[in-house]
């Protein structure tokens, strides 16, 4: 099946940056790009959190918008829209798993509660704490509630009174900012 007449027009008025189209592909392709992290973590036997569900979505997504659209103009509508969006998704999901797991990311709930781990995580606590510190506005309060106060995405919108969806985005580019000043990454 090639590129249906509906996905096209999409495309085009993204591509266009048309006033809408963003938000128009969102809705169609969410469900989509939740079944691939969904999918692709328990084809490897990874349990995820909602809010991990929600980073990865975020992760996606930002790679289609990266670099002007360049995921979105690459497409060459040999296939389907949502069976190449299915493939870049997945390579997307399979990619930020494996950088989580060999950066020592938790990609389930809490850690366990051994003493090293207890050092470990006040060590990690206060390396975020200062790394907080670089941020500004909206991405340090995020960081700050969701990292050093365990709150969680829903708690955070209400405290902030910004949107649950954004919470995961926000995250995202923080940490990477704080990546990006950490010397030890």
């Amino acid at each position: 099946m090639g590129l249906t007449e509906i996905d096209r027009n999409l495309l085009l008025r993204c591509l266009g940056r048309k006033e809408g189209a963003w938000e128009d592909f969102v809705d169609r392709f969410l469900g989509l790009v939740v079944h691939v992290v969904n999918h692709t973590s328990s084809s490897r036997s990874i349990t995820l959190s909602q809010e991990d569900v929600d980073d990865l979505c975020a992760e996606i997504f930002l790679a289609f918008v990266q670099n002007d659209f360049a995921v979105l103009r690459h497409f060459r509508g040999q296939s389907s829209l949502a069976t190449y969006l299915t493939v870049v998704a997945r390579r997307v999901c399979v990619k930020e798993l494996l950088r989580r797991s060999t950066a020592g990311v938790p990609a389930t709930g809490p850690e366990p509660t051994s003493s090293e781990n207890h050092e470990e995580r006040i060590s990690n606590r206060e390396e975020v704490a200062r790394l907080v510190q670089t941020l500004n506005g909206p991405e340090r309060e995020v960081v700050r509630l969701y990292h050093l106060e365990q709150k969680s995405y829903s708690e955070i919108a209400q405290e902030l009174g910004i949107p649950e969806n954004s919470i995961g985005p926000t995250l995202s580019r923080a940490r990477e900012k704080m990546r990006s000043l950490d010397p030890a990454s």
